[in-house]
């Protein structure tokens, strides 16, 4: 695979006419998850995860990061607009798959982090752990509509985080350690960043093979891209701690491409804007009628 083609997810299969699966076309969450421009945040939401110092060394020891450094992204992102988008089959196939491929996904802590000693245990079964990972999803595509989109207001965060609740449950998030609202996720989210979040060795490491993969995701005058968008939407204290550069020409990159994406995103097509899934989920609803 060249370019973005061995990154984007391809489009799923028809599934039954007339199943909406989880949401349905009325949704928040098919409202935010069909654009495109969501995967915008994904450099800042892999971040985030892997700077939790558990989830950092389950991505290291565990996946194949040096040679794929975005196979996580990219497998997060198809399980998620599955799930999303598809029927309840498919709903269920891509969870399944989920559970299979994190099931062996435990170790312990090789080293010291700032937040947690060494020997400390993880596993990817883990709803604690699990719930970081939703959070980071959720709180970057939330903060890409917003900054690359459309003003989002105060029912429709909360409303996209409802329908991510009844996604969480698919992925091993329980409703023991799900916070309430979203204003709720957003103080565990700080609490993380002030608490736990530890941007050591390992996540430093990753960050660099996300940021420029080899072979390049993009064409020479576009590879600053990445590094760029995640600066702009980490928390500053992220930021620094991954040493991503924040200087006026990066400014000024980032203000370009919130205000060009905000004029020209609503005047493509669809085919062009949305994901396929989503596509493929109206079509396939629009078959039962």
């Amino acid at each position: 695979m060249r370019g973005t083609a061995r990154f984007f997810p391809p489009a799923p299969g028809p599934g039954a006419a007339g199943d909406a699966g989880l949401f349905g076309p009325g949704s928040t969450a098919w409202r935010v998850a069909r654009e495109r421009l969501i995967v915008a945040g994904g450099p800042a939401a892999l971040l985030l995860q892997v700077a939790h110092p558990l989830v950092g060394e389950g991505v290291r020891a565990h996946s194949d990061f040096a040679t794929d450094p975005l196979q996580r992204l990219r497998g997060t992102l198809d399980a998620v607009l599955m799930v999303t988008f598809g029927d309840r089959a498919q709903v269920r196939a891509a969870a399944g798959h989920v559970a299979r491929k994190h099931r062996p996904v435990t170790g312990t802590l090789p080293r010291d982090a700032a937040s947690l000693p060494a020997g400390t245990a993880y596993s990817a079964t883990d709803p604690g752990l699990a719930l970081w990972v939703l959070a980071t999803l959720v709180w970057t595509a939330l903060q890409v509509t917003e900054r690359f989109l459309r003003p989002t207001t105060p029912a429709e965060r909360d409303a996209y985080y409802r329908d991510m609740r009844q996604l969480a449950h698919f992925f091993g998030v329980t409703d023991a350690v799900l916070p309430e609202d979203y204003r709720a996720l957003e103080r565990y989210v700080t609490e993380q960043l002030q608490d736990t979040l530890d941007v050591g060795p390992t996540a430093r490491l990753i960050a660099r093979q996300i940021l420029a993969p080899d072979p390049p995701l993009l064409p020479a005058p576009l590879r600053p891209l990445p590094s760029i968008l995640a600066a702009g939407i980490l928390p500053a204290r992220l930021r620094d701690g991954y040493g991503l550069p924040w200087r006026r020409r990066e400014r000024v990159v980032f203000a370009v491409v919130r205000r060009s994406t905000r004029l020209v995103v609503p005047l493509l097509p669809g085919s062009v804007r949305y994901w396929p899934h989503y596509r493929v989920a109206r079509d396939r609803l629009a078959a039962d009628g």
